[in-house]
């Protein structure tokens, strides 16, 4: 099967590949640093790892742009509440934010970018839409005339025939379907800051930062935009706008957008008290992993509910995983192969990676995997499994993991050393074999204690990193 995407701009299933060459021009919006990021924040964010992660996989190079929106109104408001610059009060959320990701074991996108670093380039795109008779002034701001546009609303496929002539915001979020000028360039308001520049002194609008840099980094036309639902109308609309109008081309060829996370069947709030990130579920000592899977396990398009249930699920499918991995790592098999276990494995490779070429089916890819591991147990436990069908089971184990990425344990900075674990396994060996059984149970409730489960098998002990 040919990989394929939903494009939003069309809504449909498209078959995919790069407009030129074999490198994806991707560009992803990335956060708006006025707090730490939170778990639905962290959906998309994931959904977008996963699918860099399947793009290497089928063999493409990336050139995936992601920005940092490190100016706009509520992060203006809010440092101007803690008496800090920009700088000082979003150089705070934007570590916070490359902290988390790292945690989850999101891959670092090819060039991040921040809106502060790019004031000259948004100049220069109001500039262009001025000079194509598509903006207007009022009380020193810039306005982009949406009614230049014929096409607005061909992404998000709302109904702006009796668009209001005139109407205006300056916010940069406002309500859906509710299509009015907005505002490219904001003269500043009395303590606010400012840069100057050709067309006046004042501060770039949201949506002209995300069109600038992702055009200066990766040309007129993009291969892939990505965010979440919620971005579609009016921050996505309004950059095909901007960016179309300026080079009469289409500005990304895919829209993908990841649906909303609730909490129990609830929107996510602050207000309602079930408003979460990454940080507290850590601090409730789930581990970064385990939040991941539960995050890319529901198809991006779907909503996702998230439940401490569903975590604590997403922790059983992954011990169940890492057990069968250890299983094959550590048990003796019988010497050979059994010519249907490779085919078995095949199958499996086979239905895991059309189940990601199906527009990221990330349901269908494990249950695909979680198939293949109950067969293989049950071969194992009749006998039916031989050591030379090890490698096959471990290479599919391996490309689930170059793109779901939880079978490696995180290590906590306190956590023993592998060597540490091995010297303490060793001690207790040679404990049970002097038969001196207080030290043997001592240093299994001191591993145990570290965070390492031990199983003693014939084979001798094995373990783990819970």
């Amino acid at each position: 099967m040919a990989l394929r995407f939903y494009n939003t701009l069309t809504q449909q299933v498209e078959p995919f590949a790069p407009l030129q060459g074999n490198t994806v021009r991707m560009y992803t919006c990335g956060p708006t640093v006025y707090n730490y990021a939170h778990i639905g924040n962290f959906r998309t964010f994931t959904f977008e790892d996963i699918l860099r992660r399947w793009l290497l996989n089928r063999g493409y190079q990336l050139d995936h742009v992601m920005n940092i929106t490190d100016v706009e109104d509520k992060i203006i408001r809010n440092a101007a509440a803690e008496h800090k610059s920009l700088a000082d009060y979003t150089g705070q959320y934007t570590q916070a934010f490359l902290e988390d990701t790292a945690a989850l074991r999101l891959q670092r996108p090819e060039r991040l970018v921040k809106a502060t670093e790019h004031i000259k380039e948004m100049v220069a795109a109001i500039q262009g839409l001025e000079a194509n008779g598509c903006t207007y002034q009022s009380d020193g701001s810039v306005y982009y005339r949406i009614s230049t546009f014929p096409d607005y609303g061909k992404l998000s496929h709302n109904d702006f025939s009796g668009i209001r002539a005139g109407a205006r915001v300056d916010s940069d979020e406002y309500d859906k379907a509710d299509a009015r000028d907005f505002v490219l360039w904001k003269a500043p308001k009395e303590g606010e800051p400012f840069w100057e520049s050709d067309i006046g002194p004042g501060r770039p609008g949201w949506h002209i930062e995300c069109s600038a840099m992702a055009m200066k980094y990766l040309g007129e036309t993009l291969d892939i935009h990505c965010g979440g639902v919620d971005l579609i109308f009016p921050h996505h609309e309004n950059e095909i706008a901007q960016s179309e109008a300026i080079t009469h081309k289409p500005f990304a060829r895919f829209w993908l957008h990841a649906e909303f996370l609730n909490i129990e069947w609830q929107k996510m709030s602050k207000s309602a008290g079930n408003f979460y990130t990454l940080r507290d579920l850590l601090a409730m000592d789930y581990a970064p992993e385990t939040v991941r899977y539960l995050l890319a396990s529901v198809p991006y398009r779907k909503k996702l509910n998230f439940t401490f249930d569903g975590l604590k699920a997403a922790a059983t499918a992954i011990d169940r995983l890492r057990n069968f991995k250890l299983r094959l790592e550590t048990d003796k098999f019988p010497e050979g192969a059994n010519e249907k276990m490779p085919e078995r494995a095949k199958a499996a490779k086979q239905a895991f990676e059309d189940g990601l070429d199906d527009d990221l089916n990330t349901a269908e890819a494990l249950a695909a995997l979680f198939e293949y591991v109950r067969d293989v147990n049950t071969a194992m436990d009749s006998g039916e499994f031989r050591a030379g069908d090890v490698a096959s089971g471990l290479s599919l184990l391996a490309e689930f993991d170059s793109v779901f990425d939880v079978l490696t344990p995180t290590r906590k900075d306190t956590a023993m050393s592998d060597a540490q674990v091995e010297a303490l396994i060793a001690e207790r060996s040679q404990a049970k074999k002097n038969r001196d059984f207080a030290r043997s149970d001592q240093i299994r409730a001191q591993l145990l204690d570290a965070g390492i489960i031990l199983e003693d098998t014939k084979e001798g002990a094995r373990w783990k990193r819970k």
